[in-house]
């Protein structure tokens, strides 16, 4: 049994980072087969990704999919810990498979991800949840089969999670969700500390795949007719910085672009080290989208640097800026929080002063949530959440504004749209090469394909439009 350390999680070295092939035990290979199971996923694009890793493992050792979980044999819950209300649900979702379990006793219950992690939730799963049977962390997804072949074998809660600053597998297999969209790592971890967050010690230290594994993986894509890469990490931009090779995300994106998929995006990006030769490589190659999100985080100077996001307001300008004026059409968004610990009222005047300064394309803003463990959760907190949800809606109130500002910008005009499929309402829709949501009547033989839309109205959070011609 091993449980995580929050004190070793937060450990950094200068040790070379270790990659390994994956390899499936024997012993567990044909251990799913008659048997089903249900995954679900809580959290960022990382964890989606991680979970086609999940379900082509459990496929790999037999398993089928469902999609009622009622119907799985094995249930695993893939968390997030990022904020208060991701872990409630998965915590919600536990006590409605306690009451599963009881009238199906041989349901095998996992819980893997973020929450895995830390050290409360894995005392809390271990010492209060019965019903759970084996819980593993970020460090060790590859090791899947060989947990749920411990799980179903032995008689008693499997708990492997390892508070490292980790390693890097390649060829793990992979189910993926899309048939012309695809995520792909380059960067696991990070190591920027900011206060608020939980991440770096639930993912481990900054550690970039090497550059011909990424393009190998893309070049694959390309040639089962894949339209669109997005390359994940929890910090991108940092992309290299590991490596002995003087190779950054600049010259990945350069060789990513040339591999000629059609649409290339990437998420997610610290001011901290977004380079000028970034903005350049995105300016020179068409098939890397205008697109990019660019959390701020706050308006005030004095919150970034409790929140240890290392750059000033008038910083992020200048680079807001610079992506503006030189990326013809970039289409920009940002995260924020509001009510960080004594939060002052001229504090939130200065985000509302940056919103209007920026009038962001699009943008997710949240109540500042605490997380266990990270510096932000010691500060004595004043604020009441009557005022944090006050001051939520009045930068949304902001926000929305400029939502619609520019969506109304593309209004009559011809946009390329990737289809991704219908809607509720049956209409077709995709996303904008700046990654507008649009809807509009079509066949679905263009589905998987990019077409030229007119924009015939924009909304704030949506364009509809006609195909063109």
């Amino acid at each position: 049994m091993n449980l995580p350390d929050l004190t070793q999680a937060r450990k950094r070295t200068k040790e070379k980072v270790v990659t390994e092939l994956y390899n499936t035990n024997i012993n567990a290979r044909h251990i799913g087969i008659g048997k089903t199971y249900y995954v679900k996923t809580y959290g960022c694009q990382m964890n989606e990704h991680d979970t086609e890793n999940l379900k082509a493992m459990l496929e790999e050792i037999g398993f089928q999919e469902v999609i009622d979980v009622e119907k799985a044999d094995l249930v695993l819950l893939n968390t997030c810990s990022i904020r208060e209300n991701a872990h409630n649900k998965a915590f919600g979702m536990l006590g409605r498979l306690k009451h599963l379990k009881e009238t199906k006793k041989d349901l095998i219950i996992g819980v893997c991800g973020c929450m895995a992690q830390e050290e409360s939730v894995a005392t809390e799963l271990l010492n209060k949840h019965k019903e759970v049977n084996f819980v593993f962390g970020t460090h060790n997804l590859h090791r899947l089969p060989d947990l749920v072949f411990e799980a179903l074998s032995k008689d008693k809660k499997v708990i492997e999670v390892f508070s490292k600053e980790g390693t890097i597998v390649e060829k793990i297999p992979v189910k993926r969700e899309n048939s012309y969209k695809a995520y792909v790592n380059i960067i696991y971890g990070c190591d920027k500390f900011c206060t608020y967050c939980i991440v770096p010690f639930t993912r481990g230290k900054q550690r970039s795949r090497m550059p011909k594994n990424i393009i190998n993986e893309v070049k694959d894509l390309v040639h089962d007719g894949y339209q669109e890469v997005t390359l994940l990490g929890q910090n991108v931009n940092a992309y290299g910085k590991d490596l002995d090779i003087n190779y950054g995300m600049e010259d990945l994106l350069r060789d990513v672009a040339k591999t000629n998929i059609p649409r290339i995006r990437f998420v997610t990006s610290h001011p901290w080290d977004f380079t000028d030769k970034m903005i350049d490589v995105i300016k020179e190659y068409p098939n890397i989208m205008p697109y990019i999100h660019l959390p701020v985080q706050s308006g005030s100077n004095r919150i970034l640097k409790l929140m240890g996001r290392r750059y000033t307001k008038e910083e992020y300008i200048t680079l807001f800026d610079k992506i503006r004026n030189k990326i013809p059409g970039c289409t920009i968004s940002t995260d924020i929080i509001v009510g960080f610990p004594n939060e002052t009222e001229e504090d939130f005047k200065e985000t509302l002063s940056l919103v209007d300064y920026c009038k962001f394309d699009g943008a997710y803003s949240f109540i500042y949530s605490p997380r266990e463990g990270t510096a932000a959760a010691k500060l004595e907190d004043k604020i009441s959440i009557d005022e944090k949800e006050k001051r939520l809606y009045t930068l949304n109130e902001h926000l929305n504004k400029y939502f619609l500002e520019s969506n109304k910008k593309v209004l009559n005009k011809i946009v390329p749209v990737l289809v991704e499929g219908r809607n509720e309402k049956g209409k077709l829709f995709g996303y904008t090469d700046t990654f507008k949501l649009i809807n509009f009547n079509g066949e679905d033989n263009i589905i998987g394909t990019i077409v030229n839309v007119k924009v015939t109205d924009s909304k704030t959070w949506s364009l509809d439009g006609e195909i063109d011609g």
